[in-house]
């Protein structure tokens, strides 16, 4: 599986790379006619989160180098699962950004590039979530979580059964005590 994995990421990884170096050169969509270049669905989106820049190019050149940060840490194994993650949110978010070409664009063209997307959405999905055949950090959490119940309640219930003997004692050493006192007075 590790050569799978070593091959897998940097093929996945290739094509946002290349759109991260893209954006950040250039952050006109080339794919959109030239009156609406960097602007469809920028103000939108930067509206809804406040910490994204308003400047249709800026948001761009900020998704690109997202992309291209994300893209090189997926193909090169470093965090993968957040890489993939990340670069899952900027699929979502170029969708939303650059989501509608032109009216007179191609439907087809159209549907072959949300194809394409939903495609790649899934790959990312299926790398973020790849733990290396090892137990999922929830799993870890909750196996840990149930050794510490189970050790907490021995531990209360050890200590119960220590109190009982003392307590236990205790009435035995009183009550002696009482019956050596009534035999004194009597």
């Amino acid at each position: 599986m590790a050569v799978l994995r070593r091959v897998a990421r940097p093929l996945l990884a290739a094509k946002f790379i290349r759109d991260g170096i893209a954006a950040v050169r250039d952050p006109a969509l080339p794919d959109l006619p030239e009156d609406s270049r960097s602007e469809r669905g920028a103000p939108a989106l930067a509206s809804r989160v406040p910490f994204l820049p308003e400047d249709p190019e800026q948001l761009v050149r900020l998704q690109g180098a997202v992309q291209l940060g994300a893209g090189v840490l997926l193909a090169l194994g470093r965090a993968p699962r957040l890489a993939s993650a990340a670069l899952a949110v900027t699929l979502v978010s170029s969708a939303l950004t650059a989501g509608g070409r032109g009216p007179g664009d191609d439907p087809g063209a159209r549907r072959a590039d949300l194809l394409t997307d939903l495609s790649l959405f899934g790959g990312l999905l299926i790398a973020a979530a790849d733990t290396h055949g090892k137990p999922s950090l929830a799993y870890r959490t909750r196996r840990t979580a149930a050794h510490a119940s189970d050790a907490v309640s021995h531990r209360a219930h050890a200590v119960s059964h220590q109190v009982g003997n003392a307590a236990g004692a205790t009435a035995d050493s009183v009550a002696h005590s009482v019956e050596a006192a009534r035999k004194r007075l009597s």
